[in-house]
C-alpha cells in the first residue's frame, strides 16, 4: 500500500520515489563535483540527500538542524553514505523510521522540514558512496549460457563450476562513475581470426551489460553466513559494466577479463535500501544441483524488479532494446557476498558487487548487445530504422528499474552514459614534418 506524504508528488502510484522508497543519493545545487570536498559552498556543495517525489531532502542540513539525530556523532558531514552505512542495520532502520515520521502525511513537523527540501530538477547528482572495492559476478544463467554457447558451443556452455559457486572477478573501483558521465571508447589489443598478430586499436565491439550492484554497508573480517551477508547489504543500484568484447576475446584466457572491463562501470545515483525492497522478495531460480550448505538459500533471496535497457542513437529517439527481471539471477547478492568472503577476504563498507549481466530466456530479454545481436551475426533493429550489432559513437544507453507494489512503485532512477569517440592513439609518435600522426 502506498504510504501517503505531505510532499504531494510522492503520492503518484507510478512515481519512482514515494514514501515507501526513500532512496539515498549525493547531490549538489551548484553543479560542483564531489572533488569540491565536504560542503563546497555551505549550502550548495555535494551532500547526502534522500529522494521524495520531485524533491530531495538535504540530510546534512536536516541533521544540523537536529531533525536527524541518529548517532552520537554526525553522519552526514561528508558527501558519501559510507559513515551511515558503517553503523549497521539498526541505524539504517532508524533512518527510515525517522524519515517516514518527518515526511508522512499525518506528521507534525512539516514546517521544520520544508526548508531542507530541494527541487530534484535543480540538483546535480554525484556518486552516492566512496567505492572501496569493486567485484563483478557472472550470476545470470541465461547470460552465461548464451555467451558460453557462442564461444564454446551449447554442449560446453556452462563451465563445470558454474552451478556450484558464483563466479566473479575483481574490477577497478577507480573506474566506477555516476550516471550521466560520458564513456570513451577504449583502445586495446585486438586480434581478428584472419590475422596472425594483434593490433592496438579502438574497440570495435563495445557493449553494455545490464546489471545491478549490491552495496556492502557493514564490514566483515572473515567468512559469513548467507543470513549474515544478507544483513550486510545496505542497498542496491542499477549498474552498467561497459565491456569491450573484442579486447576481452583476446585477453581473457586464461585469467578472465582485465582491460576489457576497466574503461568504466556506470552506477545509478540512487541507492534503494534493502528494506524498501523487502516486499518484493522472491526465491532464486530453481537449482539443477544442490548448493553446498554454506551457500544454500535460507529464505527468498531474490527480488521482483523490472529492468529495461534503452538505446538512443546520437540525435535520435530512444528504443527499448531489452526488458528482463532481477529474479532471473541464479545467485543472490547475499550468496555472491558469501562466496567473496568465504576464503577470509575482508569486506569493507562501500564495497560494490556487480550482479553480472541479467538476461531472460527470450531474445528481447537479453541484457547485452553481444547476446541481442548473437555476437554480431543478427543485427538488432531500432525504432528509427537503424540497426546495431555493437555500440556506435554517440549512442546513449539508459538502464531503468522498478518494483511494482500495491498502489506504489519503487524506482531506481536512471543509469545512463553516452559513448564518446576514442581519443587519438596514445602511443603514436608525436606529429612532425616527417611523421604525421593519424
Amino acid at each position: 500500500m502506498l504510504h501517503q506524504s505531505w510532499v504531494e508528488s510522492a503520492n503518484d502510484p507510478d512515481g519512482p520515489f514515494p514514501l515507501n522508497n526513500l532512496p539515498c543519493g549525493v547531490f549538489s545545487t551548484d553543479g560542483g563535483g564531489a572533488s569540491d570536498g565536504p560542503g563546497g559552498g555551505e549550502n550548495d556543495g555535494p551532500r547526502c540527500g534522500v529522494a521524495i517525489g520531485d524533491r530531495v531532502l538535504d540530510c546534512r542540513s536536516a541533521e544540523r538542524a537536529g531533525l536527524l539525530a541518529l548517532a552520537d556523532e554526525p553522519l552526514f558531514e561528508e558527501p558519501a553514505w559510507n559513515p551511515l552505512m558503517a553503523h549497521g542495520r539498526d541505524t539504517w532502520a532508524a533512518l527510515r523510521a525517522r524519515l517516514t515520521a518527518l515526511l508522512a502525511a499525518d506528521g507534525d513537523e512539516r514546517t521544520a522540514v520544508e526548508p531542507h527540501l530541494v527541487a530534484l530538477a535543480d540538483a546535480t547528482l554525484h556518486l552516492p558512496i566512496r567505492v572501496a572495492e569493486y567485484t563483478d559476478f557472472y550470476a545470470g544463467r541465461h547470460h552465461a549460457t548464451n555467451v558460453g554457447t557462442m564461444f564454446r558451443g551449447a554442449e560446453n556452455a556452462l563451465p563445470p563450476n558454474w552451478l556450484h559457486i558464483p563466479i566473479g572477478y575483481n574490477g577497478r573501483a577507480s573506474s566506477v562513475v555516476v550516471s550521466g558521465t560520458p564513456v570513451r571508447r577504449p583502445w586495446g589489443q585486438l586480434k581478428s581470426p584472419e590475422h596472425d598478430t594483434p593490433a592496438f586499436l579502438p574497440s570495435r565491439r563495445f557493449d553494455l551489460e545490464l546489471e545491478t550492484g549490491a552495496i556492502v554497508g557493514t564490514p566483515s573480517s572473515g567468512p559469513v553466513s548467507v543470513d549474515e551477508a544478507d544483513g550486510m547489504i545496505f542497498g542496491y543500484v542499477l549498474l552498467n559494466d561497459w565491456s569491450a568484447r573484442d579486447i576481452q576475446a583476446w585477453e581473457y584466457q586464461p585469467l578472465g577479463p582485465f582491460q576489457a572491463k576497466a574503461t568504466a562501470t556506470t552506477i545509478g545515483p540512487w541507492i534503494v535500501m534493502a528494506e524498501a525492497l523487502a516486499p518484493f522478495r522472491v526465491p532464486t531460480s530453481g537449482r539443477e544441483v544442490p548448493l553446498l550448505p554454506h551457500l544454500a538459500d535460507t529464505s527468498p533471496m531474490s527480488f521482483d524488479i523490472e529492468l529495461d535497457v534503452l538505446l538512443a542513437p546520437d540525435g535520435g529517439k530512444a528504443s527499448r532494446i531489452a526488458r528482463t527481471n532481477y529474479r532471473e539471477l541464479y545467485y543472490s547478492a547475499a550468496q555472491q557476498l558469501v562466496q567473496h568472503a568465504s576464503s577470509g577476504c575482508p569486506m569493507r563498507t562501500g564495497d560494490l558487487l556487480g550482479s553480472g549481466t541479467i538476461s531472460g530466456p527470450t531474445r528481447d530479454s537479453r541484457g547485452s548487445l553481444l547476446e541481442l545481436s548473437w555476437g554480431g551475426k543478427e543485427p538488432l533493429a531500432l525504432d528509427g530504422g537503424e540497426t546495431r550489432t555493437f555500440l556506435e559513437d554517440g549512442d546513449t544507453l539508459t538502464l531503468a528499474g522498478r518494483a511494482r507494489g500495491d498502489g506504489f512503485t519503487i524506482g531506481f532512477g536512471e543509469c545512463s552514459g553516452t559513448v564518446r569517440p576514442a581519443l587519438a592513439d596514445p602511443f603514436a609518435p608525436p606529429a612532425s614534418a616527417g611523421h604525421a600522426r593519424d
